[in-house]
């Protein structure tokens, strides 16, 4: 596949990243089997939406609270290995849970700003549709008015123990897993399993995304 086709180009990392932003702000808790994936992800909605718009928190207090949530919700293991991929057999058991730890604070560093850009933006559910292993995708739109161009973002849920949870989100059809996947295979390929940690340090340590680092 052209590597165009497997990241996200200057133009378009603005809007996405606020996209993901606005999408991992949506995962609020961690779902009751009982309910369908749509109903699930439209209450999650719901309540963080809440918390974005309460007055009587900073930004700050905001982040903590749908980053908290945000942890319990996402399936970060299974998130784990499918952006590692084939290059999963190279790390030890010790260098798996160090990425998996190191990676879940990316995702939060990176995006978490965000919460600064709410504009009161709203959130529509599309629908859903069945994906294999038994996960399901629901598809929604971040509707943001003032003229601003809406934005697709799917999630792919899965149940682990009985539970719906996050295992991708796909903004503007450019999914989470997929672009990481590509920028861990090249580094891990020039640096291995060690390279791919230390960069993930270095920048959780100062806030950066990992894309400024991607080896080409």
């Amino acid at each position: 596949m052209p590597r165009h086709t497997r990241t996200i180009s200057k133009m378009t990392m603005g809007r996405s990243a606020l996209a993901v932003g606005a999408a991992l702000a949506l995962v609020a808790a961690v779902a009751l089997a009982d309910r369908s994936p749509s109903e699930v992800v439209n209450g999650l909605a719901a309540e963080v939406i809440s918390i974005l718009k309460d007055p009587q928190l900073s930004n700050d207090q905001k982040r903590s609270r749908i980053e908290t949530i945000a942890y319990q919700a996402i399936d970060f293991d299974t998130l784990s290995k499918l952006v590692l991929a084939r290059n999963l057999r190279k790390f030890s058991p010790a260098q798996r849970e160090e990425f998996e730890q190191e990676f879940k604070r990316h995702l939060s560093v990176t995006y978490g700003h965000n919460v600064d850009s709410y504009k009161n933006e709203k959130v529509e559910i599309l629908g859903q549709r069945p994906e294999v292993r038994g996960d399901v995708t629901v598809q929604t739109k971040i509707l943001r008015g003032g003229g601003n161009e809406d934005v697709l973002v799917d999630y792919r849920l899965r149940q682990r123990d009985g539970d719906w949870k996050i295992i991708d989100i796909i903004v503007e059809n450019v999914s989470l897993v997929s672009n990481f996947r590509s920028q861990f295979q090249d580094i891990v390929a020039n640096g291995g399993p060690e390279r791919l940690l230390a960069l993930l340090r270095e920048k959780n340590a100062t806030g950066e995304p990992l894309q400024q680092s991607r080896t080409h």
